[in-house]
């Protein structure tokens, strides 16, 4: 096969392509929606969450100039999900990029003396949901998103893991004093499983459709400054090389890098952003 030669700023121009971002009413669903945007791509914000959504893309007007489309869908309702995709391929054709960023991030609630973020007391219930959405979500959108790719010939697809996804979390960052050690919140089981999985489809992935010319990678983040509590962040930034969380817009040079064709040659691997964290 021949390749073009390209020069570096063409490499990362996404004009003309379509980007299909799930948890595009999130956080961090914003910072990528500004970098496709930036880069000259549509950026189409899914969400279950009509009003994340609004919020998102009236900012990204507001701040970038780019306007972005939306879709109001659940990423666990197959059938929702394929309406969703018609309509997206009834005005625009073609779905070049796919990031998968959707995930439960649940506040679990302590009842009694018993904290049910604890593995001994975590319900079964929360355990399907968090997979539902973290797992099995990405899978629908790959399904879905991902085949439609491979008939075209070509595609990205991203799936937002974490550094938690390579490493096991510290439970000594979210011990509270006075607690004995069987009553000590933690991080649930639900998020490890998830992003360690996540790296798992993205191998899976980046094997499947390759013959189709579609790509799949995955960026691992780490911690994101997001008000958490001066007690929380003290801890974890002593676990950071570089001594800090990540602010929300520092995820944007890779996500750039991995969307477009500067990472032509990049398939099935984890790109790690966490100031150093999982190298300690």
């Amino acid at each position: 096969m021949t390749r073009t030669k390209s020069t570096l700023p063409k490499m990362f121009d996404l004009r003309g392509r379509i980007a299909v971002i799930t948890g595009g009413g999130g956080l961090l669903g914003y910072q990528h929606a500004a970098t496709i945007a930036e880069l000259g791509g549509l950026p189409v914000l899914l969400d279950i969450n009509p009003d994340g959504l609004a919020k998102n893309a009236a900012r990204l007007v507001e701040e970038t100039g780019c306007e972005a489309m939306t879709l109001v869908a659940d990423i666990t309702d197959l059938d929702a999900l394929i309406r969703a995709f018609e309509h997206l391929m009834a005005l625009h054709g073609r779905i070049d990029i796919l990031i998968n960023n959707a995930a439960r991030n649940p506040k679990v609630e302590s009842a009694g003396d018993r904290d049910f973020s604890r593995l001994e007391h975590f319900p079964w219930e929360q355990w399907r949901l968090d997979l539902d959405v973290g797992l099995g979500g990405a899978f629908n959108c790959a399904k879905v998103f991902g085949a439609q790719m491979a008939r075209q010939g070509s595609g990205v697809i991203i799936n937002i893991a974490s550094d938690l996804g390579v490493i096991a979390p510290d439970q000594r960052l979210y011990r509270l004093e006075g607690r004995g050690a069987d009553q000590q919140p933690v991080k649930p089981v639900t998020y490890s499983v998830v992003k360690h999985g996540l790296i798992g489809l993205t191998k899976y992935l980046a094997t499947y459709w390759c013959e189709q010319g579609v790509r799949c990678n995955a960026l691992s983040p780490g911690g994101v400054y997001a008000g958490q509590n001066d007690v929380f962040v003290s801890k974890l930034t002593q676990l950071i090389p570089l001594g800090r969380m990540a602010e929300a817009d520092e995820y944007r040079g890779a996500l750039a890098f991995l969307c477009s064709d500067a990472s032509s040659y990049m398939n099935g691997s984890n790109l790690i952003i966490d100031g150093g964290r999982s190298v300690w």
